[in-house]
């Protein structure tokens, strides 16, 4: 770590950010565009997926938002992805890690908030989040991010979609042998979903026939609508459709366990005053424990009563 990004760091930390109401994206970007490129990268790092992250979304004046916690973020740091970066921090402890996230807080890459209700009437709802006016980093906090990291997917993306559009107006000035290319393409890919189309078709009535003729029927490439690859959705090429019993197979294992444990008893000793003592072994779902039964025993020569 550089000695500029100490002293920055620790600047930072002495001077926590006091946050009076909510931010504007432009004095966002103007703390951000302040930051060093240590920290950027930290950041960039933090909103990319590789580092692991879980994000949520959250609600905010009307507006959506991705939030975190600070834990996830601490780990982030502690990950062999973070330790392959070049450029960043040297994190080899939690205290390194809320360090460098601390500093990462202050050039409002992201900012603390509370988490209120959900904004809707589903619990699944996004939280309303609210800015905490006083910023810094704690692990069991959340954290909102106002910060998009590298754009160049979303510009890449954008481009091409304007290509496209393009390239399809200008579809009547094509040489007339892309025309044609882009023809018999088209006329291949409806002939694929229409054969998809059949298959599914033919093999449903196949089922039911064999319902009736052969129960419980069968069904002609049973993983065509399963979540495999495309090889793996036709094989195997046919199967009976059984009923599944494991629930069942389950119970009755269970079952048996508890009936070779019930009625086990044995003989540990006898005292002197007539009196046995039997161990019984109980034998059911939770761990074995031993009970010791006291039981009279008559003597030889004494008259029974």
């Amino acid at each position: 770590m550089s000695k500029s990004l100490q002293n920055t760091m620790i600047d930072r930390i002495l001077k926590p950010v006091d946050i009076a109401e909510k931010p504007s994206s432009s004095s966002d970007m103007e703390q951000q565009a302040k930051s060093p490129p240590e920290i950027k990268k930290v950041a960039q790092f933090l909103r990319s997926g590789g580092a692991g992250v879980k994000v949520r979304v959250g609600a905010m004046n009307g507006k959506r938002l991705d939030y975190f916690k600070g834990k996830s973020a601490v780990k982030a740091l502690l990950s062999p992805e973070y330790q392959k970066l070049k450029g960043v921090p040297k994190v080899t402890n939690e205290d390194e890690a809320r360090t460098v996230l601390h500093a990462v807080n202050a050039f409002a890459f992201y900012l603390r908030v509370a988490r209120g209700d959900p904004s809707g009437s589903s619990s699944s709802s996004p939280r309303h989040l609210q800015i905490i006016q006083e910023q810094m980093f704690v692990p069991d906090e959340y954290y909102a991010w106002f910060y998009e990291g590298s754009q160049w997917t979303t510009y890449a993306g954008g481009i091409g979609m304007v290509a496209l559009l393009f390239a399809g107006v200008m579809f009547p000035l094509w040489p007339p042998t892309m025309r044609l290319g882009v023809w018999y393409l088209s006329m291949a890919m409806l002939g694929f979903l229409a054969l998809f189309f059949a298959i599914a078709i033919v093999r449903l009535i196949f089922y039911i026939i064999t319902i009736v003729v052969a129960s419980p029927g069968i069904w002609i490439f049973p993983q065509l609508f399963a979540d495999v690859g495309f090889v793996d959705s036709f094989i195997p090429l046919y199967e009976w459709d059984m009923p599944k019993q494991k629930g069942k197979k389950k119970k009755s294992e269970k079952k048996e366990k508890v009936d070779k444990g019930k009625g086990k008893a044995k003989d540990i000793s006898t005292n002197g005053a007539g009196a046995s003592i039997v161990e019984v072994d109980s034998d059911d779902s939770k761990p074995k424990s031993r009970r010791v039964m006291v039981e009279e025993v008559e003597d030889e020569g004494e008259p029974s009563s």
